[in-house]
């Protein structure tokens, strides 16, 4: 710019365009003026600051602390650091907006040692840049609130599978518990309530962005999320009950500290016995009703309830009993490979024995096994000494045959990944179990996050969820996500709830994982045609370049 009068002129010229890109209505503005308005940007620290804050408070909308309407705003922030800059350096802010949000959402991973926590969140953060590629592309499209929302839960599906079965929590769908989203669990399933959400948020920006114009558009976007998000509420999905069950869920703690299963689990199975012989002796006095099954937790046996004879006889002893199956979550050898071990639900019925089997589908990677054992990190490091062998994972989703009961079965971790109960639930289960331990998280919020995903499973599959921890939380829940009973951390009880029975399928059991799939192809496909039209704008650069004589 030219110093002098000239200079000054002009300078107050740019001054004067600035102003009445932001002060006149955008629809009436040269198209100049409005690209200026939209590509107007903040300061780089000010961007970094709005990342930052924007991540913890997404953070804060899980449990244990829950603030479930602070989605929206956060994921608005995370479109105002990015908004004008280009795809270079959009990922930057989301890097940093990743970072806080899986730190802080995760934090219960600490449990298991510092280093475990600051790598696992360093991968699950580094996907928030994709995340911030695919947000700059979107922006530039008239439509950009749905394409920002699609690549939003197109990364969370991916982070959710990749890489050794991915990390689902922090989906913005298991934050949904108790608000009006989750109502829609029954029709769109997870994914779909997922992108209601981002889209809820990324519109919020748009209508920010379009605060001055009050346009009719504006009220019609928000007229439209207003129906969308309130439709289930007043359109409820109806699940027909088929009967009735009564089961009991044991939750028989952990001796000591309550964080190390292995160390004591013949204590662990012996509570478990003892407080199935004690609902025996209830029932039999007419204290309680009677069971038709009794579920035990994950890891109420931690070694091969099969090959053990003091496990395998106290079993025996609570199953016969009590007179009716139980449901034994245990570490079985693989019978293909000494090597290999595999964590199960085995129904135990009395005076016969084993029965129905369910194998976890999804092992916890350096928790339960270890990928490229011995290569990339030494068997030696840290806790990874605790696993000698490796957890096979499971195929078969096939519902578990409980007595007359069709029941679809989770184990751990298995309630945050969809395919599983979902799969079983299509295939006739008439109920959901979840067998959990969790006991070395038993002072963490993660107990809160994984109930909540129990919850929004009953919703979700319109079934009832009974869910049996070693160590807390257990529960009984309703199809509508009301919790009908419920153990807190620690406690050493039985629940026996009469519960209902379904063969209901709801629009999200029959849609399965599609959606998600087809996330993952819009991912795919946007980022595709991404890279043609920077193709094609490098070609056509280097053809004006070649005919200018200019570089």
């Amino acid at each position: 710019m030219r110093e002098g009068p000239g200079g000054r002129r002009q300078l107050r010229a740019i001054v004067s365009q600035a102003v009445a890109c932001w002060s006149e209505a955008p629809s009436s503005l040269p198209h100049r003026c409005r690209r200026a308005r939209v590509g107007y940007g903040l300061s780089v620290p000010l961007r970094c600051l709005l990342a930052l804050v924007g991540g913890l408070a997404l953070a804060a909308a899980f449990e244990p602390v829950g603030f479930a309407w602070l989605m929206p705003p956060a994921i608005a922030a995370l479109v105002f650091s990015v908004r004008g800059l280009r795809p270079g350096r959009a990922w930057m802010p989301t890097l940093l907006y990743g970072i806080t949000f899986t730190y802080a959402v995760m934090v219960w991973m600490r449990a298991v040692g510092t280093d475990a926590w600051i790598a696992m969140c360093a991968l699950e953060a580094s996907f928030f840049v994709p995340l911030g590629l695919g947000l700059s592309w979107s922006m530039r499209h008239r439509a950009w609130p749905v394409w920002a929302a699609l690549w939003w839960v197109g990364v969370e599906t991916w982070r959710s599978g990749f890489p050794f079965s991915g990390m689902p929590f922090g989906r913005l769908v298991y934050a949904t518990a108790d608000t009006p989203w989750a109502d829609a669990l029954p029709w769109i399933g997870m994914t779909g309530v997922s992108f209601l959400v981002a889209l809820t948020g990324t519109t919020l920006a748009w209508l920010l962005i379009h605060l001055r114009s009050r346009t009719r558009t504006a009220y019609a976007v928000l007229a439209g999320l207003a129906v969308v998000t309130v439709a289930p509420l007043l359109v409820p999905f109806h699940v027909d009950e088929s009967g009735t069950t009564t089961v009991a869920a044991v939750q028989g703690d952990v001796p000591g500290t309550g964080l190390d299963v292995v160390a004591v689990h013949r204590d662990v199975t012996a509570n478990h016995v003892r407080l199935t012989r004690e609902l025996a002796d209830a029932v039999a006095a007419g204290d309680e009703p009677e069971p038709d099954f009794v579920v035990w937790p994950e890891n109420s046996t931690a070694v091969d309830p099969f090959t053990d004879p003091g496990v395998h006889a106290g079993i025996i002893a609570a199953t016969d009993a009590i007179g009716v199956p139980v449901v034994v979550g245990g570490m079985s050898n693989d019978p293909l490979d000494d090597g290999h071990v595999l964590n199960q639900g085995i129904v135990y019925q009395p005076g016969l024995g084993s029965g129905d089997r369910y194998t976890k589908r999804h092992p916890v990677p350096y928790g339960e096994y270890i990928p490229f054992r011995g290569s990339l990190i030494p068997e030696s490091y840290g806790k990874l000494r605790m696993v000698p062998r490796d957890m096979v994972r499971g195929t078969s989703l096939e519902p578990l045959r409980v007595g007359d009961v069709l029941v679809a079965d989770a184990i751990c971790f298995d309630v945050a990944y969809d395919e599983g109960i979902g799969g079983q639930v299509a295939r006739g289960a008439q109920l959901v179990t979840v067998q959990t331990s969790n006991a070395m998280f038993s002072r963490t919020g993660q107990l809160a996050q994984q109930f909540e995903i129990s919850r929004l499973r009953a919703q979700e599959t319109g079934r009832w969820v009974v869910v049996a921890a070693i160590n807390g939380i257990s529960g009984v829940v309703r199809p509508d996500g009301r919790v009908v009973a419920s153990v807190p951390a620690r406690g050493q009880e039985v629940l026996v709830e009469t519960v209902g029975l379904s063969d209901t399928l709801t629009p999200a059991v029959r849609l399965g994982v599609w959606p998600s799939r087809l996330v993952l192809v819009f991912l795919v496909g946007h980022t595709a045609l991404a890279f043609a039209a920077y193709r094609r704008r490098r070609r056509g650069n280097r053809a004006v370049a070649a005919t200018t004589g200019t570089r």
